[in-house]
C-alpha cells in the first residue's frame, strides 16, 4: 500500500489530485472550526467543557462525531454531511416506491444525474430544518443538556432576535451547500468518493481529542490494552469488508452481424457485508428517539413511566438496550438488501444478454437461487454489523464510565473509517495502473 502511495506521487496527474484533495480537506476542516455569526464562540467551548466533565450520554453526540466536533460548536458546516446522506437515504428508499424515480434510475447517466439533483434539493431543506432545530435547541439549553444555563450561546445583542436566528439558519445551511459542492469537487478533481473522504476527515478529526481523554482517564496501560483491542476490531472489520461470495457465470456465443460475441466466463461478486453502514445509521436513528423525547420532558419529579424508559431503553449501558440496538440492525441489514438488491433484475439482465450459473436454469430459477444465497450470506454479515455496532456500548459497562459516549474507536467510526480507506485506496490503485501498466514492458 505505501508502495502505491510512493508510486502515486511519482505520478504528476495523480500527485495534482491527491493534494486537491487534501486542500479540499483543510478548507472542510477551517470551515467546521469557523463560528457562525451571532454565537458566542468562548460560553460553546466554556459549555464543551462541562459536558466533557460531566455526563455526555446525549442524544446528538454522535452526530456530533460524524461532524468532526462542528456541531456542538455550531460552526459553519456544523450540519456536516450528514443532510446530504439521510437525501441519499430517503430518494434510494423512495425509488422502490415511485415508479418515476425507478425509471430514471434505469435510464443510465442522464437519469442518475436528475436524481442527483433531487438528491441536492432535498439535502437544502433537510438543511433548514435540522440548522431551525438545533439553533432552537441550543438557545433552550437541551443541546447540552440544560448543563450551560450560565453560558448563553446566542447571547442578546442590539439586533431583533429573528435577524440573529436567521442569519445562523442561513449560514449552517448554506455551509451545508458548500460541503456537498466540496464534496463532489473531490469526486470528480480529486481521488474520488468525495462525500465518504469528508466523513472520514471528520471522524479522523476526532481521534486525537478522545484519545487523550482516554488515556488521561485510564492510564498508559489502559490506553494499550484499547489501542490493541481496536487493531484487532480494524483487522476484523477489514477482513469482513473484503469477504465476497463469488457466483461464476457464464455466457453463451452469439452472432450479432459478423462478430461472435460471448464465450466468457465472470462472476457475480456479494459481498458478506451488502448493506454497509446503512442499517447501524438506521437503528442509531430509532434509539435516539426516546431520549430525545426525556430530554424533553426532563424534570424534577419523573414519573415511574420515564424512570422506566430512561433505564431500559435510554441507558446505553443496559443490557435491554443493547440487546434491541443489535436485533434492530439485523432487522434493518435484511431490509436494506432486500430493497437495494434485486435478483429478479439479475436474472433478467443476465437472460438478456445470455448469460447463465452453471447448473441453474435461466430466469426465475437464476432469481431464487441468487435470492437464496443472498439471505444465507446477509446472516452472518447483520451479526457481524451489529457486533461492531455494539462494542462501544460494551465498552461503556467495562469502563464504568459514560464519558465514552462518542468513543471513535468502535462501531459507526470503525466502520466508515475502514470502508473509505480500503475504497479509496483502491481508486488510486486503479488510477495508477491505468497509467503505469508494465505488463508489455518488461
Amino acid at each position: 500500500m505505501l508502495s502505491a502511495f510512493l508510486s502515486a506521487f511519482k505520478t504528476p496527474d495523480l500527485r495534482k489530485k491527491i493534494l486537491f484533495t487534501l486542500g479540499i480537506i483543510a478548507i472542510y476542516r477551517f470551515g467546521a472550526t469557523l463560528p457562525s455569526p451571532g454565537v458566542a464562540y468562548g460560553n460553546v467551548q466554556q459549555c464543551i467543557a462541562v459536558m466533557q466533565e460531566g455526563d455526555t450520554n446525549g442524544v446528538f453526540t454522535l452526530l456530533n462525531l460524524f461532524s468532526g466536533g462542528a456541531l456542538m460548536s455550531l460552526s459553519v458546516f456544523a450540519l456536516g454531511i450528514m443532510p446530504y446522506i439521510t437525501a441519499s437515504i430517503i430518494l434510494q428508499l423512495l425509488t422502490v416506491v415511485i415508479p418515476r424515480l425507478e425509471q430514471l434510475r434505469k435510464e443510465g447517466q442522464a437519469g442518475q444525474a436528475k436524481i442527483t439533483q433531487y438528491t441536492r434539493y432535498l439535502t437544502l431543506g433537510l438543511a433548514i430544518l435540522q440548522s431551525s432545530a438545533f439553533v432552537a435547541l441550543a438557545r433552550s439549553g437541551q443541546l447540552f443538556q440544560n448543563q450551560c444555563d450560565d453560558y448563553p450561546i446566542v447571547p442578546e445583542t442590539s439586533l431583533p432576535t429573528w435577524v440573529t436566528l436567521t442569519a445562523l439558519v442561513t449560514t449552517m445551511t448554506a455551509g451545508t451547500g458548500v460541503v456537498m459542492w466540496l464534496g463532489e469537487l473531490v469526486t470528480d478533481r480529486g481521488v474520488g468518493n468525495g462525500m465518504s473522504v469528508l466523513i472520514f476527515t471528520s471522524i479522523a478529526a476526532r481521534l486525537p481529542s478522545e484519545g487523550w481523554t482516554i488515556l488521561k482517564n485510564q492510564g498508559a496501560w489502559g490506553f494499550a490494552g484499547i489501542i490493541a483491542v481496536v487493531l484487532v476490531v480494524i483487522a476484523l472489520v477489514v477482513y469482513i469488508e473484503q469477504a465476497q461470495r463469488r457466483i461464476p457465470v457464464q455466457y453463451a456465443k452469439r452472432m450479432v452481424g459478423r462478430r461472435m460475441y460471448g464465450g466468457t466466463s465472470t462472476y457475480i461478486p456479494m459481498k458478506v457485508n451488502q448493506a454497509g453502514v446503512i442499517p447501524v445509521i438506521f437503528a442509531s436513528s430509532l434509539l435516539y428517539i426516546p431520549r430525545l423525547v426525556l430530554d424533553f420532558l426532563r424534570s424534577d419529579n419523573p414519573s415511574s413511566t420515564y424512570i422506566f424508559v430512561e433505564k431500559y431503553f435510554a441507558d446505553p449501558t443496559s443490557w435491554s438496550y443493547i440487546t434491541l440496538y443489535g436485533l434492530l440492525i439485523i432487522f434493518f441489514t435484511y431490509f436494506y438488501v432486500s430493497i437495494t438488491f434485486n435478483p429478479t433484475e439479475i436474472a433478467d439482465n443476465m437472460k438478456k444478454y445470455g448469460g447463465f450459473v452453471p447448473g441453474i436454469r435461466p430466469g426465475k430459477p437464476t432469481a431464487d437461487y441468487l435470492g437464496f444465497i443472498s439471505s444465507r450470506i446477509t446472516a452472518p454479515g447483520s451479526l457481524y454489523l451489529a457486533a461492531i455496532a455494539v462494542l462501544p456500548n460494551l465498552f461503556f459497562i467495562a469502563l464504568d464510565s459514560q464519558q465514552y459516549q462518542n468513543f471513535p474507536f468502535g462501531g459507526t467510526a470503525v466502520l466508515i473509517m475502514v470502508g473509505v480507506g480500503l475504497e479509496t485506496v483502491k481508486q488510486i490503485e486503479s488510477q495508477l495502473m491505468q497509467r503505469s501498466y508494465e505488463g508489455f514492458l518488461r
